[in-house]
C-alpha cells in the first residue's frame, strides 16, 4: 500500500480507537477499578473470596477489550485481502505482458479504492463497536459470591455506563 494510503488509514483508525477509549474504554476502566475496590474493602471476605471478586470485576472491561482487538483485526485483515487482489491483479496483466507503466497506474488506483472503501466503512464499525460496548457495560452487574456461616450470599455489583 503506498505511503500516503497507508498514512490515511492510520490516521482515521487511530481517530477511531481513540474515541471509543474516551467514550467508552475509560469509563469501564474506572468501574472495573471501582468494583475492584470494594471488593478489597469487604473485610468479611477470605483472600480467595477478594481475588475471585476481583476477576469477575475485570470481566467487562477485559470483553471489551477483545471486542476492539477483534474488530481491528477484522478490518485489517480485510484491507489487507483487498490490496492483495489488487497486486494479484496487477501480477495478472504483467504475465499478459501489459506495460509497467500501465499495470502501476492501475494497482495504484485499485489500491485507492481500497483503502477510501474501507475508510468510509470506519463509521460504521465505530458505531457497531460503541454499540457493542454499552452492551457489554449494560450487562449491569456481576453477581459476587460472599461465604457467611457456610452458605453463599450472593449480591450485585452494578455495572452501567
Amino acid at each position: 500500500m503506498a505511503e500516503l494510503q497507508q498514512l490515511q488509514v492510520q490516521e482515521v483508525v487511530d481517530s477511531m480507537v481513540k474515541s471509543l477509549e474516551k467514550e467508552n474504554m475509560q469509563k469501564m476502566q474506572g468501574l472495573m477499578f471501582r468494583c475492584s475496590t470494594s471488593c478489597c474493602e469487604d473485610r468479611q471476605a477470605s483472600l480467595q473470596q477478594v481475588h475471585q471478586s476481583i476477576k469477575r470485576c475485570h470481566v467487562p472491561l477485559a470483553q471489551a477489550q477483545a471486542l476492539v482487538i477483534s474488530e481491528l483485526e477484522k478490518f485489517k485483515d480485510r484491507l489487507a485481502w483487498c490490496t492483495m487482489q489488487c497486486n494479484n491483479k496487477a501480477k495478472d496483466l504483467i504475465d499478459a505482458g501489459s506495460k509497467e507503466l500501465q499495470v502501476k497506474q492501475q494497482l495504484d488506483g485499485c489500491v485507492t479504492k481500497c483503502v477510501d472503501d474501507h475508510v468510509h466503512l470506519i463509521p460504521t464499525t465505530t458505531k457497531k463497536m460503541k454499540e457493542a460496548l454499552l452492551a457489554i457495560g449494560k450487562q449491569k452487574s456481576l453477581p459476587v459470591a460472599i461465604e457467611a456461616e457456610g452458605k453463599n450470599i450472593f449480591f450485585i455489583r452494578n455495572w452501567e455506563l
